[in-house]
């Protein structure tokens, strides 16, 4: 099949989750036959930050603006069986009118669904969905799972929903050599987010200052200059994609947090929460509400809820958190895979119900 994505990034993994997603799974799609067409509007933040030029398999369509790309736009739509917009495409709203007068299989990917209803909530007007909603398109998919696919019927309209879930790549998240600079007892790996802030400062600070021996190491874009550093806490401003396993692989143990949205609706897997398994480290995460679905606790992932549970984690013999991380990988690479999402896309479509259009 012939797949047009409109996003808002495949190009760029700076302060984004989006596209080491769309990385993983564009090469999945293409194994399987596939081909995938992306089109990004070709911004100065990402532009500065860019660690991918070309899609394996694909082709990538940079654009200036939307007058400049809606005619290539179009002539991709004309051959294309499915078309996807996505959350925080910057031209969703135009790239939506498009897709839906195109005879193609038509599908919203929700990347940021919490973030979405939130801001529906507080009577925000969205950048990427326009006054119609999403009943015009023949199938939406959220990145969260739970609560929030009724949400979508209900406030957006959506006819036909379901969970496509982040995914990791294993070719490029895998087992490798520690490197010193990366060497930690425990990393966090994420943008800044001030709705994060919180947890971070609970989980992650909190244990830095009461371990001044132990050595803590964050990596992310984003992080204010007023931002309370310790000094055992190193920090890397970015961490290209090519470089994620070398940092997971020398981490001790690794924390995954979530955004309050996204924690508050629940069944929210992150991809970075994947890829670190994958890398074969011991994983401790905050709670949300359907993380049983993933990982079971204390058996393939450790949980924490308040400081003093990261400082129990950390007190663990190094055996027995490979043991917990041996397990977490074994299910990521069965369940979680880049190539099993791909197959749950190509079922999700064959089982959705097309308003007009084809899929061939």
């Amino acid at each position: 099949m012939n797949f047009v994505i409109f996003g808002l990034t495949i190009s760029s993994s700076w302060g984004n989750g989006h596209a080491t997603l769309w990385r993983g799974l564009s090469g999945a799609l293409a194994r399987r036959g596939h081909r995938v067409t992306f089109f990004e509007r070709d911004v100065p933040y990402y532009a500065a930050h860019r660690d991918l030029a070309a899609i394996p398999g694909g082709k990538l369509e940079l654009y200036p603006d939307w007058t400049a790309a809606r005619a290539p736009a179009a002539r991709a739509l004309a051959d294309a069986d499915v078309a996807v917009v996505t959350s925080y495409c910057p031209d969703g709203v135009a790239a939506s009118e498009l897709v839906l007068a195109s005879r193609a299989r038509r599908v919203f990917y929700d990347l940021d669904t919490p973030v979405t209803l939130a801001a529906l909530e507080r009577g925000a007007t969205l950048s990427y969905i326009g006054p119609a909603g999403l009943a015009g398109f023949d199938l939406v998919l959220s990145f969260t799972g739970g609560a929030v696919l009724s949400a979508l019927k209900e406030r957006l309209g959506a006819r036909q929903v379901a969970a496509l879930y982040g995914s990791v790549d294993p070719t490029a998240h895998r087992p490798v050599a520690p490197h010193a600079q990366y060497s930690c007892d425990l990393s966090y790996v994420g943008t800044y987010a001030e709705d994060r802030q919180a947890i971070l400062q609970e989980l992650f600070l909190t244990p830095a200052r009461a371990l001044a021996q132990h050595r803590f190491l964050i990596a992310g874009a984003q992080y204010p200059g007023e931002f309370p550093w310790l000094e055992n806490v190193f920090f890397v401003r970015h961490i290209a994609p090519p470089d994620h396993a070398a940092l997971y692989s020398s981490s001790r143990l690794t924390l995954n947090l979530t955004r309050h949205a996204m924690a508050r609706s629940g069944y929210c897997p992150s991809g970075r929460l994947f890829e670190a398994a994958a890398c074969g480290t011991p994983v401790l995460s905050d709670h949300w509400p359907g993380l049983e679905e993933f990982f079971e606790p204390g058996r393939e992932i450790l949980v924490a809820h308040h400081s003093a549970d990261v400082l129990e984690a950390l007190s663990r013999p190094d055996a027995e958190l490979r043991r917990m991380a041996t397990r977490a990988r074994e299910r990521v690479l069965a369940e979680h895979s880049a190539e099993r999402r791909a197959i749950d896309f190509e079922t999700l479509l064959e089982e959705a119900q097309p308003q007009t259009g084809r899929l061939s």
